[in-house]
């Protein structure tokens, strides 16, 4: 099998090379010029260092691809447009590519996010079929490229994957928080207990893969997630087990974040680098619920999550560990 995979060189998409590779494919990885490769050092990957709006070197590096799984994408930028961009033009230039030199590709997956559908609303789970309410730039450009994907189902074999959030070993984002847990204090935000779900990577990847390799996935959409619903609380009494010790909570108003994200967005302003952490993304983070079901994926696809959070957790910290990052 021949396999292309976008974002090969991030976080979601570096372990995916390694699962791809395991399974035997010739892996092709679609980086830019300016990408790190660390995580694709040494390994038997065929780079093709062109983007996603070099339109000649997408032909070169899709031809006889059996497999797409476009895992690139742009988390945080300092407008609509380099949202829209980074998520739906480059969607389009890789579909439209595909029908010119490879319109008989096995399967095409675009791996979305949860944000496109949007939080759970009182409680309730989200759902395929839940009605997309997006509340941020980034999710409303994940739900269009996910809109832009199926409007090409009639003549590519189309899936989509739409993880929440997700932790393991080379990642950057939720170890912040290990990091300040690490350090004695357990940072919550708001007052009352947000209930999430949460994924350990290489649960992620193996639901992609089961989806890519599924006739029932195509023009199908499925939340590849954790069966259970997470508390930070519960979330901080395993940290403790895995660390050995117990951190300080500290409760933060849901005012504060926004305070912070107004000066942080501010001052990018000055900057050519997108904020990290922004008003959008503070809205993100005062949600009560952010949980999905996993029920279409285990019935259509087999899936099932086979890691608890408990060693997946320890996984990734004694990674951590292991690479001194903590």
């Amino acid at each position: 099998m021949v396999s292309a995979v976008t974002g090969a060189n991030g976080f979601v998409g570096s372990h995916l090379v390694d699962d791809l590779l395991e399974k035997g494919d010739e892996v092709r990885c679609i980086t830019r010029k300016s990408s790190n490769l660390r995580w694709l050092e040494n390994k038997p990957v065929k780079i093709y260092d062109c983007g996603l709006f070099d339109i000649d070197g997408l032909k070169e590096a899709l031809k006889d691809v059996d497999i797409l799984y476009h895992v690139a994408g742009v988390v945080k930028a300092k407008n609509e447009e380099g949202y829209f961009n980074g998520n739906v033009e480059t969607t389009k230039n890789l579909l439209e590519v595909l029908l010119e030199i490879n319109p008989n590709i096995k399967r095409v997956v675009i791996v979305s996010s949860q944000t496109a559908a949007g939080p759970s609303t009182a409680g309730e789970v989200c759902t395929e079929e839940t009605e997309p309410h997006p509340i941020t730039t980034y999710g409303r450009s994940k739900l269009a490229q996910e809109k832009l994907a199926l409007s090409y189902s009639e003549k590519l074999p189309i899936t989509i994957i739409r993880p929440p959030a997700v932790f393991g070993e080379r990642d950057t984002e939720i170890y912040l928080f290990f990091k300040t847990y690490q350090k004695g204090l357990m940072s919550l935000v708001g007052f009352d207990n947000k209930e999430v779900s949460l994924i350990y990577v290489k649960d992620v990847v193996r639901g992609i893969h089961l989806a890519a390799n599924s006739q029932k996935a195509v023009s199908q959409i499925y939340f590849i997630s954790s069966k259970e619903y997470y508390t930070w609380p519960q979330i901080g009494e395993v940290l403790k087990k895995v660390f050995g010790k117990k951190a300080v909570t500290l409760r933060l108003p849901h005012s504060l974040i926004y305070s912070i994200a107004a000066v942080a967005q501010f001052f990018s302003m000055f900057s050519s680098k997108a904020a990290t952490l922004n008003i959008e993304k503070a809205r993100d983070f005062v949600q009560t619920y952010w949980t999905c079901d996993i029920s279409k994926a285990e019935r259509e696809l087999g899936y099932r999550q086979e890691y608890s959070l408990d060693e997946g957790l320890k996984r990734t910290i004694d990674w951590y560990l292991a690479e001194k990052w903590l």
